[in-house]
């Protein structure tokens, strides 16, 4: 797993007791109006909405809440005037930077990401300009130890998948990521829970072709770069390349 993977596990775990819910649920009641409006309501024949009302049920958020991000779709509020913006970026030692965004306001949006890149130690980069660097996967992180479902193997995962886009399994450590063919997800994911495996995180991932490892003073300002860039309203995803040493990324999460 990649150290920005790790980094966001534990800080999934973290947020579950701090919770900054509000704003959890605010990107994906956005994302949930928008993948509505793009290809209809019917979650059967809109994969993305599919994955949208799965994340707000993992959320819990209320089923009338939901509801309404989805009738925002159909009317002239709410959904219609959002845009989707990707910004690639470079943060400290060189580590490319995705960061995926829903905005009803492209100067706003702008210039909060532009001010995280500037006061952090990166810069914001031409469009395309690191995006090269990733490609979109299914990717399930399955813990070996898990709070919900039986525990993983890697032969039942590997069996579970050999028939549905699945392309690797990682063994890392305490948990098993399995990457698939983004057209296998949403098919993929309802075998493995219909099997009694329950994914910790279950996401379409911008993965990168290869990583850059950093340490030190650019680690810690690079993980603060991401955490800022992550809290911002109108950003609902940021991908990057790092790796850090476990040892450290230890040290890292004990302060965080």
């Amino acid at each position: 797993m990649s150290g920005h993977n790790k980094w966001s596990k534990v800080k999934n775990r973290k947020g579950a007791v701090d919770a900054k819910r509000s704003k959890v649920w605010t990107k994906i009641i956005r994302e949930i109006t928008m993948a509505a409006k793009l290809g209809g309501e019917d979650p059967n024949g809109n994969a993305r909405l599919r994955k949208a009302l799965d994340d707000g049920r993992l959320a819990n958020i209320p089923k009338d809440t939901i509801q309404r991000a989805m009738s925002r779709a159909s009317t002239d509020t709410g959904g219609a005037d959002y845009e989707e913006l990707t910004y690639d970026g470079y943060g400290p030692a060189g580590v490319a930077i995705l960061v995926e965004c829903l905005t009803d306001n492209r100067n706003r949006t702008i210039g909060d990401v532009r001010s995280a890149f500037n006061k952090n130690g990166g810069n914001l980069g031409s469009s395309g300009s690191v995006s090269f660097m990733f490609k979109k996967k299914g990717q399930f992180v399955f813990d070996k130890s898990p709070e919900e479902g039986k525990a993983p193997s890697e032969d039942a995962l590997l069996e579970i998948g050999l028939e549905h886009d699945i392309e690797d399994v990682i063994n890392d450590g305490d948990s098993f990521v399995v990457l698939c063919a983004p057209e296998g997800f949403h098919a993929l994911r309802e075998l493995f829970v219909k099997a009694g495996y329950v994914p910790s995180r279950a996401e379409l991932a911008q993965i990168p072709d290869s990583t850059v490892h950093i340490a030190g003073d650019h680690a810690k300002t690079l993980l603060k770069l991401i955490d800022i860039l992550e809290d911002l309203d109108d950003v609902q995803n940021v991908w990057s390349n790092f790796e850090i040493d476990e040892s450290e990324m230890e040290s890292l999460m004990a302060t965080a």
